[in-house]
């Protein structure tokens, strides 16, 4: 009996959200609904601009999102990361211990230096826009993995950002190679359309041969597959991912189960934050399959789950709000 439903690898970042106009894009040179990698400078400039002291602060970064999921679900989760020994790196292990999140920390975890930070800019469209600041997180290898949350794992999570340094990438590879020699099931998101665009060979280096599970949107499974349209792009990534899931936004997602395709219906929602919601759609799914449902039960979940983070700010939805969603699943 392994311990941990999922063990996750990826960014630490304290994800700092506001509400801006697209006025604010122009005026400061910001693109729209992008996620943007920028130094320290640019970050501290955009936030002299913006009030920083109304922004919701939450440990963040991608896959840290899907493991608080998992945990708030109901499942057993760990997190490996980098945070620096400065006010933001503690707020990020309380938060993440507060969530339930196994953690177990490091040599490097408590570097000096400064913790990574996300300027997750949302637009009266629902639109999210990022400006990242990794800060240490960007020296995240393979130091920081613990082996043994791994190999005690049914699943690892694997986040795309990742993908952008030499270390980062490394950590990768080596996370899959310990869960595969495990007999953990490694699965892994894209994370971005432009991590696809611009680091199509590291994923092909971190894939292999293939992986359990795949997620991804409509734009990134096109890319990766060079592909105009998704129906090419779902027969292409049968030869990457034995299992894999593309979210279509709006309309919904489509799995597939090693056999067929499942097709998942979106759930009626006013949508205001996008902000988290595939992270929330990984997080669900991957609670749902480590926890005795099926790949369309889980999906129905991941569904439920993510029309609900559209619909208010933050990246996370509060305790008795994913008991409510369980509730729903399971009447």
């Amino acid at each position: 009996m392994k311990k941990y439903d999922v063990t996750g690898i990826g960014n630490a970042l304290v994800d700092m959200e506001f509400q801006v106009t697209d006025k604010f894009f122009a005026d400061n040179g910001v693109e729209k609904g992008l996620m943007t990698l920028v130094d320290e400078d640019r970050q501290n400039s955009l936030m002299q601009v913006i009030n920083t002291k109304e922004a919701k602060k939450q440990a963040g970064g991608s896959a840290a999102n899907s493991i608080v999921a998992v945990s708030q679900f109901g499942g057993k989760s760990f997190y490996n990361f980098r945070v620096a020994d400065d006010e933001l790196g503690h707020f990020y292990l309380k938060d993440l211990i507060d969530s339930g999140v196994d953690i177990a920390l490091t040599e490097s975890t408590l570097e000096s230096g400064v913790t990574g930070k996300c300027l997750v800019m949302v637009t009266d469209d629902s639109e999210r826009t990022m400006n990242t600041f990794l800060g240490i997180t960007q020296n995240f290898s393979t130091k920081d993995i613990h082996d043994s949350a791994i190999k005690d794992s049914k699943y690892l999570f694997i986040e795309g950002y990742l993908v952008t340094s030499p270390n980062g990438k490394e950590a990768m590879v080596h996370a899959k190679k310990v869960a595969e020699e495990a007999g953990t099931k490694v699965a892994l998101t894209f994370s971005d359309p432009a991590m696809v665009k611009y680091f199509k060979e590291n994923f092909d280096d971190v894939i292999g041969a293939s992986v359990d599970l795949l997620f991804s949107n409509e734009e990134e499974a096109m890319l990766y597959t060079g592909t105009d349209n998704v129906m090419d792009a779902r027969e292409e990534m049968k030869k990457i991912a034995k299992h894999f899931v593309i979210t279509q936004g709006k309309n919904g997602a489509m799995i597939f189960d090693g056999d067929t395709f499942i097709d998942i219906e979106p759930y009626p929602t006013t949508a205001i934050d996008s902000n988290g919601a595939g992270d929330m759609f990984a997080g669900a799914f991957l609670f749902g399959i480590t926890n005795g449902h099926s790949y369309a039960s889980s999906g129905k979940l991941a569904s439920m789950a993510s029309s609900k983070i559209v619909s208010q700010f933050g990246p996370r939805l509060q305790w008795h709000e994913a008991k409510e969603v369980l509730a729903r699943l399971n009447p």
